[in-house]
């Protein structure tokens, strides 16, 4: 969609469409646009029948599109069922894949990152585990026997240097929940501090930070979480 006073927006409009040669048809999950090396990305979670769902790059020249993949494989590691991929480029200028590795799989969730290459389109090196869903004091207790859910990760360079990661999860009277958690270190590979307060509990999560053109930080999000 697209706005001049983010208030009236126009129709949809597609922006990628598969091929025949494009390896997944389903769970087109939580896409982001970017803007780097002047190019546009889309980060995305995909997925076919009988495979893991896995994040992956797509770039353009205009943010309206058409989308192709980088490479042809994802980027997120074979055999981790992953979702909600997030770019982050530190401060050497290097471009990482930060995106949750599901709590279906592994029970308590992780918040992960991988370095890529320039271009985006493939893992340079081994996923780190930046940290757990149970990590954060305001995740709910209640969700042990389920699992803990990890959603979500935007990273956000703040006014003072410090960088700050927003991410999802459940809370036990908010429902679908916004918290976030401070790298130590002020990189990506942390320690990450838990904040010990969300952000937003009020059943809306999978925020993303943004500026209007007037220069007012926002945050996004989407809410309530019922599916139908």
């Amino acid at each position: 969609l697209e706005s001049k006073d983010l208030i009236n927006w126009s129709r949809p409009m597609i922006c990628f469409t598969k091929d025949d040669d494009f390896w997944a048809d389903l769970d087109y999950w939580a896409p982001e646009g970017h803007y780097y090396n002047g190019k546009y990305y889309i980060i995305s979670s995909f997925r076919a029948k009988g495979k893991y769902r896995r994040c992956q790059c797509l770039v353009a020249d205009s943010p309206k599109g058409p989308f192709k993949p980088v490479a042809p494989d994802p980027v997120t590691p074979e055999g981790w069922h992953c979702l909600d991929g997030t770019l982050y480029i530190d401060k050497k200028n290097k471009p990482w894949m930060v995106f949750c590795h599901e709590w279906i799989q592994i029970f308590d969730g992780q918040v992960a990152a991988i370095p890529l290459s320039d271009d985006l389109g493939h893992a340079i090196g081994d996923p780190i585990i930046l940290f757990y869903a149970s990590d954060a004091p305001w995740s709910s207790k209640t969700m042990k026997a389920a699992g803990w859910v990890t959603d979500g990760p935007f990273l956000y360079r703040q006014e003072n240097g410090s960088l700050i990661m927003l991410w999802s999860s459940f809370s036990d009277e908010g429902g679908y929940t916004t918290g976030y958690a401070v790298s130590k270190s002020g990189e990506i590979y942390g320690p990450w501090e838990q904040q010990e307060f969300p952000l937003f509990a009020m059943d809306g999560a999978h925020a993303m930070l943004f500026k209007t053109f007037s220069g007012q930080l926002m945050m996004s999000l989407h809410c309530p979480n019922r599916h139908e």
